[in-house]
């Protein structure tokens, strides 16, 4: 019995370093589609990452010394508390996480942890239901971009914020019995980090310096999984993981042609929307209801920059990933009772 735990514990730990010698042998080997999926991944982060994300990291960073939040928390609490069982500070994280998309959510609730405005619970529960889609990238990118249609792009934003705002609900119980002694820190309403006329130069580059930092590693995971994906395609792997859930998907009654973009959503999410989206089918409804289902999972590159940001806490990931599992299971739910019940959204030929 001994030896068969250790043969199982040696293999835990030799198959990160094997996936990582598969992966550098991949980059060599197919070097030439992996140099021109890298180009569009960084292409992809400097015209659409960048100038979206990089001004709201610098406004929530601002904002973080103000007494704003303080104010919001108060006038909000009676509403957050009953409902998502979180401080009224919560709502900052929420509105943000909705206005900006990813990762802000996420970002906000660990500044949080670290300034002791929220208990771990209440942030953890805030990771679960407040990183998400921003209402740009869902109707400009999404609706406009790539369905050519605006509507689809409101449908798609509306069940992705009722879907955020069940799992909230959901996740008001996580850990709501835990026994912990926690002392919500009310001395930054009046903290000297707080932007005044004396230290606004300060604080306006302090903020810069922090957004960069996190924009470049959203450019990093950015270029990794357009890189990542290539391999995929090239190695026949997508193919392979394609064959896997077909069956669920003729359970389903959803063609065969959409495994391949469904995947590559899971690993990234523009890339595996932009296949989705280009599917032409009868039924565009599957289009919509499967790019409503990425939407509300975000896939595995969002996952990894959420896990980067909370890593310097004592916050659980496990939250976040049964959090948008959830979300995205309930906003394809949605999408579907609104294509099948209200005639103003049936796209269907």
């Amino acid at each position: 019995m001994k030896k068969s735990n250790v043969y199982i514990f040696k293999l835990k730990q030799s198959i990160i370093p094997f996936i990582l010698i598969m992966f550098t042998s991949f980059l060599l080997i197919f070097s030439k589609s992996n140099l021109s999926a890298a180009k569009t991944g960084l292409v992809l982060w400097v015209n659409s990452v960048v100038p979206t994300l990089f001004p709201f990291f610098v406004a929530t960073e601002l904002l973080s010394h103000t007494n704003f939040t303080y104010y919001l928390g108060r006038l909000l609490n009676k509403f957050m508390k009953p409902i998502f069982n979180v401080s009224g500070e919560g709502s900052f994280a929420f509105i943000m996480g909705i206005i900006s998309g990813y990762p802000i959510g996420a970002k906000i609730a660990v500044n949080f942890r670290q300034n002791n405005i929220c208990s771990k619970e209440e942030c953890e529960r805030l990771l679960s239901f407040t990183n998400n889609s921003g209402p740009l990238f869902i109707i400009g990118a999404v609706g406009v971009s790539m369905f050519g249609n605006s509507t689809i792009g409101f449908l798609l934003l509306i069940t992705h914020l009722l879907a955020a705002i069940t799992v909230g609900i959901i996740f008001r119980f996580w850990k709501s019995k835990a026994n912990y002694f926690f002392v919500k820190n009310n001395s930054y309403t009046e903290s000297k980090n707080n932007i005044s006329l004396s230290n606004l130069g300060e604080i306006i580059g302090n903020s810069i310096y922090s957004s960069i930092n996190t924009i470049l590693l959203i450019g990093g995971f950015v270029v990794l999984f357009s890189v990542v994906i290539s391999i995929f395609k090239t190695s026949q792997l997508l193919y392979i993981l394609s064959n896997c859930i077909k069956p669920l998907f003729t359970l389903l009654n959803i063609p065969n042609e959409f495994c391949g973009g469904f995947i590559s959503g899971i690993l990234e999410l523009t890339n595996g929307l932009n296949i989705i989206t280009n599917i032409h089918v009868k039924k565009i409804s599957i289009n919509i209801i499967l790019a409503s289902f990425l939407l509300g999972l975000g896939g595995l590159s969002v996952l990894l920059q959420v896990w980067s940001v909370i890593s310097k806490t004592d916050l659980s990931i496990k939250p976040y990933i049964l959090g948008k599992f959830l979300q995205a299971c309930i906003s394809a739910f949605y999408t579907f009772i609104f294509l099948n019940c209200f005639p103003f959204f049936n796209f269907d030929l």
